[in-house]
């Protein structure tokens, strides 16, 4: 295994594929995507890195596909709040099970729903390096 690829921080931000995220929205209705771009919302609303999705309320049914750095646990943990608060957050993840973050807020608290072969993120020309999962938080 290439770790210099698999961990590469080159870039913390992947696209959510569009038909990918539509089938998620036919499912649950997102009310608000909490971790965009302007050219890459999914919602119609949506939180940009100025509104600063961390420190805003997230209610209803939310969709995140946080930055994948480091900070990305704070992402979670955030989830995880807004659930107990009664929102539905979904998350698209990098299956990290090895993760603290894995282990302290995902593992039998979610429903996990791990994603077969490898996604392939707005713009990229191939499948992402790493495997995927969809994260679900309910109260």
């Amino acid at each position: 295994m290439n770790n210099e690829i698999m961990f590469s921080s080159k870039s913390e931000v992947w696209e959510t594929p569009q038909d990918f995220f539509d089938a998620l929205d036919a499912e649950f209705g997102f009310d608000i995507d909490v971790c965009a771009l302007p050219e890459n919302a999914k919602c119609k609303r949506y939180f940009t890195p100025d509104d600063d999705g961390l420190s805003q309320p997230w209610q209803g049914t939310v969709w995140c596909n946080p930055p994948y750095g480091r900070e990305v646990s704070k992402w979670i943990a955030k989830a995880s709040e807004s659930a107990s608060g009664g929102a539905t957050v979904v998350m698209l993840l990098p299956a990290r099970t090895d993760t603290k973050w894995f282990h302290e807020y995902i593992y039998n608290k979610t429903e996990i729903r791990f994603i077969p072969g490898r996604l392939r993120f707005g713009g990229m020309k191939s499948g992402a390096p790493f495997p995927s999962m969809i994260v679900i938080f309910r109260r």
